[in-house]
C-alpha cells in the first residue's frame, strides 16, 4: 500500500518552545550607542547574511505551504472517492460494529480462534481489495507523491529556519527578518494572543518602523508584506496504515 500517513514535518510543541526562546533572546539583542552604530544597524547597502537567509526561508515557507495545500486537497478526494482504507465489522453477539484496517486490529479481535477462521478469511479478503482501490487511485491522482514532496519541502523550509536563527545579524533589516520568521513558525495565528507572540509583534513593528525612519530606501521585511503568510498544515486526516 502507498504510504498514506499524515504527518507534521516537525514536532510542533517542541518546536514553538525552542522558537520563543529564540525570539525572545533575538528582541533582546543590546543595541550600540552613538551615531555610527545606529547607521551600521539601519543598514548601509552591506550584505546582511540574515536578510539573505530570510528571503530564502520566505520562498521555501510559501513553497511548503502550496505543497501542503495540494496534498490535503488530494488526500480529501481520495477518502471521498474510496473511503479509508479499511472495512466495518460487526462483532458477533455485540451488536455494534468495528473498523479494521489491518491484520493487527484483525488479530487483536480475533485472535486465531478456529471459531472465527472463515471470518478472518473474510475480513483479510474485503480489506485487501479495499486497499487495492486505494493504492490504484492514489497512484493515479498522485497523492502519496504529493505528500513526499510536501514533505522535502518542509524538510528544507526546516534547515533554512534553524540555518537563519543561527546567523548573526547585521542591520535592522536583518533582525526583523528573524523575528518575522520566528513569528510565522511559531505562532498559532497571525493575530495570536498568547505570550510572547504580541510582545514579539510589537518588537517587530518598532524594529521596522524606526529602520524606515532612519532610511526610508532601505528593504524591511515588513514593508513588502501586503497580507498574512499562509498558514502552513499543521494536522492531516488520519489514514489508516
Amino acid at each position: 500500500m502507498a504510504d498514506s500517513e499524515i504527518s507534521t514535518t516537525v514536532p510542533f510543541v517542541t518546536r514553538r518552545e525552542l522558537l520563543t526562546g529564540t525570539a525572545v533572546a533575538t528582541a533582546m539583542m543590546p543595541l550600540q550607542h552613538g551615531a555610527m552604530a545606529t547607521a551600521a544597524l539601519a543598514g548601509s547597502g552591506a550584505f546582511d547574511p540574515a536578510l539573505s537567509l530570510w528571503h530564502e526561508w520566505k520562498a521555501a515557507y510559501h513553497h511548503t505551504a502550496t505543497l501542503c495545500r495540494k496534498q490535503q486537497g488530494l488526500e480529501t478526494q481520495l477518502v471521498s472517492t474510496i473511503g479509508f482504507p479499511q472495512v466495518g465489522v460487526s462483532l458477533p453477539g455485540e451488536g455494534f460494529t468495528i473498523s479494521i484496517s489491518s491484520r493487527g486490529d484483525i488479530q487483536k479481535y480475533f485472535g486465531d480462534h478456529p471459531a472465527y477462521a472463515e471470518f478472518r478469511s473474510q475480513i483479510e479478503t474485503d480489506l485487501a481489495a479495499h486497499k487495492e482501490r486505494w493504492d490504484a487511485e492514489d497512484k493515479r491522482i498522485g497523492y502519496s507523491a504529493a505528500k513526499r514532496a510536501e514533505r522535502a519541502a518542509a524538510c528544507r523550509e526546516q534547515e533554512l529556519i534553524e540555518a537563519l536563527l543561527a546567523t548573526p545579524a547585521t542591520t535592522l533589516a536583518g533582525i526583523a527578518a528573524k523575528l518575522d520568521a520566528v513569528l510565522h513558525e511559531g505562532q498559532t495565528s497571525e493575530d495570536c494572543t498568547e505570550f510572547p507572540w504580541p510582545e514579539l509583534r510589537s518588537v517587530k513593528h518598532d524594529l521596522v518602523r524606526i529602520g524606515q525612519a532612519l532610511q526610508p530606501c532601505v528593504f524591511m521585511p515588513e514593508a513588502e508584506c501586503k497580507g498574512p503568510y499562509p498558514r502552513r498544515c499543521r494536522e492531516g486526516l488520519h489514514v489508516p496504515s
